[in-house]
């Protein structure tokens, strides 16, 4: 990158992002004759020789990176430095030199060569909100023919990236009896505006009028990879009003286009929590709000000194017990669950010091 800087994402005003190679570049040969595509299909392949006594046991999924943090997005939201600060709608990804390439060839082919130059110039920056901006307010530009246009080409692009890696990712792990899982970013903030400004920016075609993540869900259904979405320990009325969040509502969505394209859905929670009102939002979550049918699985963030404090490892083990007693569709009474954690909290006492002595080490 140090060599070609339009290796990085790049917004509008030409600051660059590093946390991921631009997706414009997936099959050209920019890194010493290969592509970055060739390069983690080789990475997927040392890791499998390498950990192949593994793979199948100790080893059942594995989860392929797709973008910064892991998920199948754009960086749209970089926190680093200050960029952008919760909530604000984030800033297009496409100013790379491969990324404007691609879309200059886009706009020739709708016969609209004017629209090839670049993303919209009048959708705001990092930190503003929906009605802000032309682009994004109300009856703003995205739902008009040149917002269809490049909505259209932005979001294929990261549809595209996320096949690529997965036809990579099922040839090489093919037979291991490995799980393939793709993590998606639970951008819940400004959910209830028309445009959904700030998914539309990270790639996520969704507004008011269209659904965005059943293309996604369609999309790992053909390799059979698992939908792992996050945000799945929010409730709505946490999130600050005029911000117009929806959590819920955006879980239940793409819930039903996972369910719709046959894909199995795990969650996470976005944030590291350790109280019982969002334990009891994710097992009831990951056991029958997920549109009428239980997650596959559910990645517990997160591990560190707070979580071996004696009260949240309380909780945590009770959590744990609930998890497991609601999949298997067993319901003993609370006090029974309680009774079960504590026994579990005073075999594990001696583990926990240790591991949060451990941890606070470093």
């Amino acid at each position: 990158m140090d060599n070609d800087p339009d290796l990085a994402y790049t917004d509008q005003c030409g600051r660059r992002n590093y946390e991921y190679v631009s997706l414009g570049c997936d099959t050209l040969p920019v890194l010493k004759g290969r592509t970055p595509i060739q390069c983690y299909a080789d990475f997927m392949r040392a890791f499998r020789d390498h950990f192949r006594h593994l793979l199948g046991s100790t080893i059942v999924e594995i989860q392929v990176g797709m973008g910064p943090a892991g998920e199948l997005r754009y960086p749209s939201y970089p926190e680093l430095h200050g960029t952008w600060k919760f909530p604000g709608i984030g800033a297009f990804q496409c100013y790379d030199k491969y990324m404007l390439s691609s879309l200059k060839a886009a706009a020739l082919e709708a016969g609209k060569p004017e629209w090839g130059h670049g993303g919209p110039t009048d959708a705001g920056g990092y930190n503003n909100w929906p009605e802000d901006t032309t682009f994004f307010r109300h009856d703003g530009g995205w739902n008009g023919p040149y917002g269809e246009f490049f909505l259209s080409w932005y979001s294929q692009m990261l549809l595209e990236h996320g096949e690529r890696i997965l036809s990579s990712a099922t040839s090489v792990f093919d037979s291991t009896g490995v799980k393939i899982s793709v993590k998606v970013a639970g951008i819940h903030w400004h959910y209830s505006t028309r445009s959904h400004a700030p998914e539309l920016t990270a790639g996520y075609y969704n507004t008011r009028f269209r659904d965005g993540y059943l293309p996604i869900a369609r999309m790992l259904g053909r390799h059979g990879a698992v939908f792992n979405f996050t945000c799945v320990e929010m409730r709505d009325g946490e999130q600050p009003s005029e911000a117009c969040c929806r959590p819920e509502g955006l879980v239940k969505q793409v819930a039903a286009a996972a369910r719709e394209a046959g894909v199995a859905l795990a969650g996470e929670n976005a944030l590291p929590r350790y109280d019982e009102m969002a334990h009891e939002q994710i097992v009831n979550t990951a056991t029958v709000e997920a549109g009428g049918e239980k997650m596959a699985a559910f990645t517990y963030l997160r591990m560190g000194p707070e979580l071996f404090q004696p009260e949240n490892w309380r909780r945590f083990v009770a959590f744990v017990k609930k998890m497991a007693e609601g999949r298997e569709g067993v319901g003993p009474c609370r006090e029974l669950v309680e009774r079960e954690a504590e026994r579990s909290v005073h075999a594990t006492g001696p583990l926990v010091q240790e591991a949060a002595v451990a941890l606070m080490s470093g």
